[in-house]
C-alpha cells in the first residue's frame, strides 16, 4: 500500500510495457466485435511529470523523454506515441498516460474496460477521472482477486494486464496463483504480466514454473539497461504475454531493437523467448 507509481511514471519500464500494451490493443481492434480489458493494478490512470513526486526521481528523463527526443521511432511505436503526444498537444512533455488511459485512448464505443485498484486514494482519483465514461468501471479491491468476479467477460475476447508493485517478497508466487486462475477462467484472453528484473534466479524460476504448468503459447520479453547481477537494483523490465496476438513478437522485436540503445547504449540488451510455443 506504500508504493506510489507517480515516482516512476514514464521510466524505461513504463515505456516498454505501454508500447507492448498499445500493440495488443491495436491488434484487438482489427476485428469489429467488442473487446474487454482488465487492468488489475490501475494506479492513478495518468501522471503529472511536473509533480513533486516525478521531479524527485526524474526517472521519466531517462525514459519517455529520451524516446520523444529521437526523430526516428519505428512503426511499432506509433500507437503508443500517438497516445503520449495527444496528452501533450503543445509538443512538450507534461503528462504521462498510465495503462488505463492508454487503453481508453484506443478503445472504441463498443469496447469495455475494468480498472481495479486497492489504494483508497487512487480509487477516488480513478473514479473522478473516469466518471461519465460508461465503457469504464472502477473497482476497489485486490487486483489478484478481481479475476474471480470479472472473468470471463461476456465479450469473450480481450486482454488482462497484471502490473503489481512488487512490494512483497512473495509477489511472484501470488502472480503464479493469479495466472493459474485467469487461464482457467478465460483461456482465450490475452494476459500480460509485468515483472522487474533484479537478480536473474527469481525470474528463471518464474519462467520455469510457467513452462512446467503448460497452457497456451507464452512469450517472455525483456529489456535490460544494465547486467542483471545486482539483486538490489532495477536492472531491467520483463513482460509475459500469454496468447499473444499474431505477429506481436515481430512488432516487439522491432520496438526493443530501437528502444534498447536509446535507454542504455553501453550495457543495454533485449530478448524475446517463447516459454511455451504453439505446438508444445
Amino acid at each position: 500500500m506504500n508504493y506510489r507509481h507517480a515516482y516512476h511514471a514514464g521510466n524505461f519500464a513504463d515505456v516498454m510495457k505501454h508500447v507492448a500494451l498499445s500493440l495488443v490493443v491495436a491488434s484487438l481492434k482489427r476485428k469489429e466485435t467488442p473487446f474487454f480489458a482488465l487492468d488489475t493494478h490501475a494506479g492513478l490512470g495518468a501522471y503529472d511529470l511536473d509533480s513533486i513526486a516525478a521531479g524527485k526521481t526524474g526517472e521519466y528523463l531517462d525514459g519517455i523523454a529520451k524516446v520523444l527526443a529521437r526523430p526516428d521511432p519505428p512503426t511499432a511505436l506509433a500507437p503508443y506515441l500517438t497516445v503520449v503526444r495527444d496528452w501533450n498537444p503543445d509538443g512538450g512533455l507534461r503528462w504521462y498516460p498510465g495503462s488505463p488511459e492508454v487503453i481508453r485512448a484506443m478503445m472504441r464505443p463498443q469496447d469495455r474496460l475494468a480498472l481495479v485498484e486497492l489504494h483508497p486514494e487512487d480509487v477516488v482519483e480513478l473514479r473522478r477521472r473516469f466518471a461519465g465514461d460508461r465503457r469504464v468501471g472502477v473497482h476497489h479491491q485486490d487486483g489478484y482477486l478481481a479475476a474471480k468476479g470479472l472473468l470471463p467477460p461476456p465479450e469473450r475476447r480481450g486482454l488482462a494486464l497484471i502490473d503489481p508493485p512488487f512490494e512483497v517478497k512473495d509477489e511472484l508466487d501470488r502472480l503464479r496463483v493469479a495466472l493459474r486462475r485467469m487461464r482457467k477462467l478465460w483461456p482465450t484472453g490475452v494476459v500480460m504480466v509485468w515483472y522487474p528484473i533484479k537478480g536473474r534466479e527469481p525470474v528463471r524460476k518464474f519462467h520455469q514454473t510457467i513452462r512446467d504448468e503448460g497452457g497456451p503459447k507464452t512469450l517472455a520479453v525483456e529489456l535490460l539497461t544494465r547486467p542483471d547481477d545486482d539483486p538490489f537494483r532495477l536492472n531491467g523490465s520483463g513482460l509475459l504475454v500469454i496468447n499473444p496476438p499474431w505477429r506481436l513478437d515481430e512488432a516487439l522485436a522491432e520496438a526493443l531493437a530501437w528502444l534498447t540503445p536509446v535507454f542504455a547504449p553501453v550495457h543495454g540488451s533485449c530478448s524475446l523467448e517463447w516459454l511455451i510455443k504453439e505446438d508444445d
